[in-house]
This record gives structure tokens, sequence and C-alpha cells, in this order.
């Protein structure tokens, strides 16, 4: 089978659209099929395009073996929507020349949010005479007005005709998570149309190991008890009340440190919180390339996973937690629904009410105190269910089934 992955995000940077597109794109070529991926100049998250890239339109280049087209993208920093905006725009309209470029195809698959990209998508798809499949990563633009960052109603409402335009004329649709293809299905899309594609986990990269010596001499972290967070700092994780937890953790576990890996928005803001707050006991690393997740890992005793309280995530299945899980590393999960449940349900670790310090801080408090065979078994538990559920060759076998229905 000919496929393209349309995404603007892909490695080397880093989060878990690039990883997703990454990952599916590696197993389908291990697997013997045509995979190319046309994507965007390396961006994210600074806003800065590399030396490498600097001032070309297109260029072709095999990343890790995989195919890969990439074009020109007007890279937004840190601002406001309307820069976001035309970045976007920028890269729809760049990429249709990528799409060209890969010549005939059977099925063209597009990653959303960018929305907008939908529409390059199924043109090519219609030129082509190939099959248009509409990944939905994240509804859009239903999250961005309730996360409060979309507030015009007239490109809302643009936004929702576009939405139902292109969930329409999709032959399939890929939603990352059950909560999302019920919306999608309550959006008049018939049942079968619409299937799972979730995140998932590469449980050879991701598995148990050591203690990383330079992390623990690095960060202080001897016999200490290490609550760690990698990922995007940006207003939907609501990592405020993280710190706000920390500060009573310093007020009565002296040895529990905490780790905030990761970039975004909210990244100056929390730094500020944490000077407020007199907080000892954390450490902000940064951005962290994927190579070194496995390490943060190898030190950490619990993985922060948090959402804000907000219904729109109660269908969120954050990739967070399958990393953590692979790793052999409890989870604490600050949220509700569907991935709460993934949580309980096979017992991987212990979930806390979003956005309530009291009950996050009491988690933290249940992690240090538990008991060493309780621990174990969450840490197997972990293992397991990324094995048998979340591993990419299992997700890539299901995506390649609906593929091959009709």
């Amino acid at each position: 089978m000919k496929i393209v992955y349309l995404c603007q995000h892909f490695p080397p940077e880093t989060g878990a659209p690039q990883i997703r597109v990454y990952e599916v794109s590696k197993e389908l070529l291990a697997q013997g099929h045509d995979i190319q991926v046309v994507t965007a100049f390396p961006h994210h998250p600074h806003g800065i395009i590399p030396d490498e890239y600097k001032g070309k339109k297109y260029e072709f280049e095999k990343w890790d073996g995989i195919p890969v087209h990439r074009t020109w993208i007007y890279p937004s920093k840190k601002g406001t929507f309307w820069k976001r905006l035309v970045s976007y725009f920028s890269f729809t309209f760049s990429s249709f020349y990528g799409l060209m470029k890969a010549g005939k195809v059977d099925v063209i698959i597009v990653n959303s949010p960018p929305i907008f990209l939908g529409l390059t998508g199924l043109l090519s798809a219609k030129l082509k005479g190939a099959k248009f499949v509409f990944n939905v990563a994240d509804v859009w633009p239903e999250s961005a007005v309730k996360l409060g960052l979309v507030k015009n109603k007239f490109f809302i409402k643009l936004a929702e005709i576009l939405e139902s335009f292109l969930y329409k004329h999709s032959w399939k649709i890929a939603a990352a998570t059950d909560g999302i293809k019920s919306y999608i299905i309550n959006h008049s899309q018939p049942e079968e149309k619409v299937f799972v594609l979730p995140n998932g986990v590469n449980t050879t990269f991701f598995q148990p190991g050591e203690k990383n010596e330079e992390y623990v001499e690095k960060f202080d972290l001897k016999d200490k008890f290490v609550f760690a967070y990698g990922g995007n700092i940006g207003y939907a994780q609501g990592l405020e009340f993280i710190l706000h937890a920390a500060k009573k953790m310093q007020e009565t576990v002296p040895n529990a440190h905490f780790l905030i890996a990761g970039a975004g928005p909210e990244e100056q803001k929390l730094h500020r919180l944490a000077e407020e707050l007199g907080l000892l006991n954390i450490s902000f690393l940064g951005h962290l390339p994927l190579k070194e997740m496995p390490k943060l890992f190898s030190v950490t005793d619990v993985s922060i996973v948090p959402l804000r309280d907000l219904a729109l995530f109660e269908g969120a299945r954050p990739s967070k937690i399958f990393p953590a899980a692979a790793s052999g590393v409890p989870v604490l999960y600050c949220g509700k629904g569907e991935s709460a449940e993934i949580v309980t349900k096979n017992n991987i670790g212990l979930v806390a009410l979003p956005e309530n310090v009291d009950s996050i801080a009491s988690s933290m408090y249940q992690f240090v105190e538990m008991n060493e065979v309780d621990r174990k078994a969450m840490q197997e538990n972990g293992r397991n269910l990324a094995i048998n559920e979340y591993s990419w060759g299992t997700i890539v076998a299901d995506l390649l089934q609906n593929l091959t229905k009709k």
C-alpha cells in the first residue's frame, strides 16, 4: 500500500504528534508498505528554523529510513493566535507542493490540528485518486474555544463549517481517543467510518532501566522521591496546581523532589510562581530531546500527567501516560474520564482531581507511603499494558485493518 502522512510536525521536533507520525511511519515501513511523510521544516517549540533548513522552500530527505518531503513554513514564535494562524496557513499552502512531489499514492492520512491541512489533503486525494483519511488528534475548533484561545465568533463559525465539511468528505476518520470518536459520530458521521488510532509507545526505546547516575548527581536526587513531568508547558496542563502541591510536599515530605522538563507558553509564568512559592524542591530541566526521556524516567518514581478541569478533557488520552507505563513508572493522573479509567482499571497509578491542590498533594503522599508490593504491581502492570495494548506494532496492525476495509 502506498501511503502519505501529511502533518505539520515531525522529528527532530519532539511532542506527541511528532512521535505518533514517526512511529506509525516507521512501523508501516517495517511491514513493507510504501510510506512517505510530507511535513514542515522543524520550528517547534521556539519558532526557529535550524540553520541547515533556513532559506529553503523544499527539501527531500530520509529520516531514519522514512522518505520525508519538507516544505516552507512561516515559523511563529510564542505569540498571538493570529501569528500562529499565519504559520498554519503558510504550511497549508506550501505542503501541496510536497504532496505533488510524493507521486501517486493509495491513501493520504492528514493529521489535525491544524484543521486547515485537511483541505490540502482532501484536494490532493481527489487529484491523485487516493483515499482521504482524516486523523483527528484533537477536536478543533471546540478545544481551542473551550480553552479560551479562540474568541472571534465569525472565525469560530467558519472553522466549524470546515470541520463538518472535512468529516463529511473523508473516506475514513481516525480518532485519537474513544471520546473523540463519539464526538465525531455525534456530528452525523456513520460509526463504521470512524476508528480509533490512539497514542502509543515504543516499548523497546522506553523500558525499565537502572537509574541514570548523571541525572542523579546533576539534580541532587540521591535518596530523593522523584515526581517528574515531561512535555509541553501550556495552559491545558494546569501545571501551576502541581507547583502548589509541591509546596505542600515541601512542608511535609522533605525528601520529595520535582523535575519539570519541557517548554511552552506558560514556562516563564511557572518559573515566577516557583520563586513566589519559595520552592526548593523543584528543578526545571527545559526542553529535553526525545533521546533524553529514558534517562528522566530512570530517575523518576512517579510520572505526573495533569490536565485542567474541563469537560473537553474527559475524552482525552494524553500520550505521556504510555512512555511512563512502558518504563515501569507509576502515573499520577490529574484528570477525569477516559484516561482516569485507564489508570485505575489497569492499576498503573493513582488518579487525583484536576485543579485540586489538596487531592493532588494527597495522592502524592499516598505514593510516598506506598508499600513495595503495591508499587511493584503498578510498575509491572504499566509495562504489560504498554506491550499488550499500546505498542506501535499493535496500533499499526489495527490501522492497516481499517485501511483495507471498504
